[in-house]
């Protein structure tokens, strides 16, 4: 985790409180890093880490954005900054969707 915080410190954007929440808590299979916390402002922010070796497509944007929709249920508070940190090939179209959706998207790697 310590690593993802920098990561995001490099940038200029500070999560603090940062846990890390199972996908298995929100129904999913899916083979990724969720953590949540909050910023300097005290706003909501999540963080999904997908490292993967095949390509990111649209079908799986759809599937992340559900996957937030489901956590903001669980958590009951309001999320208002969603990051998407991936080390993965990204479809051009599944990215304007994700940006479309209000997601911040960082390549690592």
């Amino acid at each position: 985790m310590k690593e993802i915080v920098e990561f995001l410190a490099e940038r200029g954007i500070v999560c603090r409180r940062l846990e890390a929440i199972a996908p298995r808590e929100l129904g999913s299979r899916k083979r990724l890093g969720i953590y949540c916390g909050a910023d300097r402002n005290e706003n909501g922010c999540v963080v999904f880490v997908l490292v993967k070796k095949s390509r990111v497509l649209q079908k799986e944007a759809k599937e992340l954005e559900e996957l937030f929709r489901k956590l903001i249920g669980k958590a009951g508070g309001q999320i208002d900054q969603k990051y998407l940190l991936i080390d993965a090939p990204l479809c051009s179209k599944a990215a304007a969707k994700l940006e479309e959706m209000g997601w911040r998207i960082f390549r690592k790697g």
